[in-house]
């Protein structure tokens, strides 16, 4: 089991709060690989530039690690800077605005952003003291996707392709909302996840629905409090292979139900997948919430246990990778 305690700032520390958007369409995912673009290793080269007198470099934990392609508009990440660590950052100005001093914390996104340059494609919108016992994993409540895809219905626009999955066939919105309805709950999702080792797969969906937009594109909504790995894209093959016509809307629960990695449906490409929220607690709670959600969950009963004696809220999410 991995330990716990490392996601934790040590007592003389402050914790940041980052708030990050990008186009992952460049990049190999979220985390760090030797050699490899990332998006975790793109923020963390700019830190080391920012903190290159003031080591060791800070690492950051974020709420969901996406996969290559995936993109994000409300990704959210902690470091936890030591005290001179801090201090660096609260430099003079020069020139005009000389005697003025930085705010350190809320300065940090605008310098990571000045080192990544204008058309970068990540950006941190904002960056500040986490509130205590803040962890960007551990007191998420939430995460929430969106997922794009134009069917043969709608424009084929090249300003959105990034985004976008363009798909060669009519898609039916309705049975597609029906099937996304007919799964949400507190579940075992091991048919829509790919295996890891010692990983739950259970988790609560809380949300999951389709509509056409105004310019013809179907748009997926989903909220969880945690997603397996590449969940949301198998849950969005699932209904596009209802939408066609090629899968019953009654034959996904017994697909969730057999527990087992199903080729009923294809999983969609990672395209047309944004993180768009993570929701947290009211700030008087991050902390014991992170504490919660550090409790493992060994299998479906104990966790509809102890979502019902925490009033619905799920607790499996110690995070999520799509």
């Amino acid at each position: 089991m991995e330990d716990e305690t490392a996601d934790r700032p040590e007592p003389t520390t402050t914790r940041l709060r980052l708030d990050i958007a990008y186009d992952g369409t460049k990049f190999t995912g979220w985390s760090t690989q030797p050699g490899i673009r990332t998006v975790q290793g793109e923020v963390e080269a700019a830190l080391a530039v920012i903190l290159r007198r003031h080591a060791p470099i800070p690492r950051l934990v974020v709420a969901g690690r996406t996969d290559a392609g995936v993109h994000a508009t409300g990704q959210v990440a902690h470091l936890d800077l030591a005290p001179h660590q801090l201090r660096s950052l609260d430099r003079p100005r020069r020139g005009k605005m000389a005697g003025r001093v930085f705010d350190g914390p809320a300065s940090l996104g605008r310098r990571i952003n000045g080192i990544a340059g204008l058309n970068s494609d990540v950006w941190v919108a904002r960056s500040s003291i986490a509130v205590p016992g803040f962890d960007a994993r551990f007191s998420a409540l939430s995460r929430s996707y969106e997922y794009r895809i134009a069917d043969t219905a709608a424009p084929r626009n090249p300003l959105e392709r990034h985004r976008t999955l363009w798909y060669p066939a009519l898609l039916d919105v309705d049975t597609m909302n029906a099937a996304a309805q007919s799964l949400i709950g507190l579940h075992d999702w091991a048919a829509f996840c790919k295996p890891r080792e010692g990983a739950t797969t259970v988790r609560t969906l809380q949300e999951f629905g389709w509509q056409r937009m105004a310019d013809g594109v179907l748009v997926a909504t989903v909220e969880a409090d945690a997603f397996c790995h590449s969940m949301v894209r198998a849950l969005v093959g699932a209904c596009v292979a209802v939408g066609e016509g090629k899968l019953e809307v009654a034959r996904l629960a017994d697909i969730r139900s057999e527990i087992v990695r199903s080729n009923d449906f294809k999983v969609m490409p990672a395209k047309g997948l944004t993180l768009v929220a993570v929701a947290y607690p009211p700030d008087d709670e991050v902390g014991a919430r992170a504490e919660l959600t550090r409790r493992r969950r060994p299998g479906i009963e104990t966790a509809r246990a102890i979502e019902a004696a925490y009033g619905g809220r799920g607790l499996t999410g110690q995070g999520d990778n799509d």
